[in-house]
């Protein structure tokens, strides 16, 4: 496979440490995404190595993958039906949920990861979620998260890819990670994991750039600094759009 030579390259090349332990090397098929006006998606390849200085210990060897986009606040409602109309009734405040996060494994999450583990690294969704702070607005928060993530995966902006990471003897390891159309700017951390029997033994982070390109970038920056100019340019294009479809609809029927 054309993605094992720069792994084993990327093996061999990595000075091996002073004591036997086992590492994660790793590398990604780009560190920067550009968002313009075409931009329908991207897919992000993430591969590595474990560098070991003496023979694999015993014990089954797995690798999670996490990718977490920017973070912002967030309220979760709650609508019931009162005289036959439903209206919002309670409601809870996230203070920073991750508009994108993703999880790959090389095996079944509860299977690969005990909870203790998993509570302090904050690997899994439910984790990720409420190690960020919720508010106690209301009785129960823990199901406005059970909410919040049922709503989030059938958006396809969580996601828990079990077994999507290919590992090759136990030292080789990729897989591939689509980042969907509605990124939301700004820098996305990518944490590696190593696992051995559930607990994690090592780790590795990394960053990509997400950035708006070209007219979006125009855009963008003058609907912030320029609010009064974007209106009056959006009312123009709008205007302009619309007398051309009328010209063209004209011709048509002439």
């Amino acid at each position: 496979m054309r993605w094992l030579g720069p792994l084993l390259a990327l093996a061999l090349a990595a000075p091996l440490p002073a004591v036997a332990a086992e590492e994660i090397v790793s590398g990604l098929s780009q560190n920067r995404v550009s968002i313009t006006a075409d931009f329908d998606g991207s897919e992000l390849l993430i591969y590595g190595a474990v560098k070991r200085a003496s023979p694999a210990p015993e014990g089954r060897l797995d690798v999670i993958i996490t990718v977490e986009g920017p973070s912002a606040p967030l309220i979760i409602r709650r609508k019931e039906r009162v005289a036959g109309i439903w209206i919002n009734t309670e409601k809870a405040r996230v203070d920073a949920a991750p508009s994108f996060y993703a999880v790959q494994t090389t095996g079944r999450l509860d299977a690969i990861l005990t909870d203790t583990e998993d509570l302090r690294h904050r690997i899994s969704i439910p984790r990720a979620l409420r190690a960020v702070g919720l508010t106690a607005e209301v009785p129960d928060p823990e199901n406005f998260v059970a909410s919040l993530i049922r709503l989030k995966l059938s958006e396809d902006v969580y996601r828990l890819r079990e077994g999507r990471i290919e590992f090759a003897e136990d030292t080789l390891f990729r897989t591939d990670v689509v980042l969907p159309a509605n990124l939301t700017e700004g820098d996305y951390a990518v944490r590696l994991f190593l696992l051995r029997d559930g607990r994690v033994i090592a780790e590795e982070d990394r960053i990509i750039n997400v950035r708006k390109e070209g007219l979006e970038r125009f855009l963008f920056n003058l609907s912030r600094e320029q609010p009064l100019v974007y209106g009056l340019v959006a009312l123009l294009l709008a205007g302009l759009f619309g007398w051309g479809a009328s010209a063209a609809f004209r011709l048509v029927r002439a």
